[in-house]
């Protein structure tokens, strides 16, 4: 059972990267869900320590990722019709059965909303797009490193309990 526990948590961790540049896939939550399945294992004592530090993590880097790119919208200039566009676009563009609509989603829908705010000036509604582009890598690359440090992590505690597990 410890055998099959580790091959799904360390498919968990993959997914969790892939799910850091793919919106659909809830990236750090599936990582840490690897973590969690790793201390099911009858060889690997469960640390508290690991798991509560590692699930606040989990918890921050979920909710920035909503707010970076709306602040990213926020700091280009755009209003809160750009960061609800922002918003709007993402839920919309991970639905939408175009390839990568998660990226175009959020800057279509800032730039939108800036011309429902303002449509003379388009030279803003374009500025405040990129703001939430910027702010949508930004938040895929904080997500990504989180999710390399909880594979890491996971290797290490698997290679320190290699004798009893294998």
């Amino acid at each position: 059972m410890d055998l099959v526990l580790l091959i799904i948590g360390f498919v968990l961790m993959i997914l969790g990267i892939f799910g850091s540049f793919m919106p659909v896939l809830p990236g750090p939550s599936l990582s840490w869900l690897g973590l969690v399945l790793l201390y099911f294992t009858t060889a690997i004592e469960v640390n508290y320590w690991i798991l509560g530090i590692s699930l606040v993590i989990t918890v921050l880097i979920s909710v920035l990722d909503y707010v970076i790119p709306a602040k990213g919208t926020k700091k280009f200039g755009g209003s809160s019709y750009g960061i609800w566009g922002t918003n709007i676009g993402l839920v919309v563009g991970i639905f939408a059965p175009i390839p990568f609509g998660f990226i175009i989603g959020p800057f279509l829908g800032a730039f939108i909303g800036e011309l429902m705010y303002d449509y003379k000036d388009h030279g803003r509604a374009l500025k405040a797009a990129t703001g939430s582009f910027i702010g949508f890598l930004a938040s895929s690359f904080m997500k990504f490193v989180v999710c390399m440090v909880f594979l890491g992590l996971y290797i290490w505690i698997v290679w320190e309990h290699k004798a009893i597990l294998f």
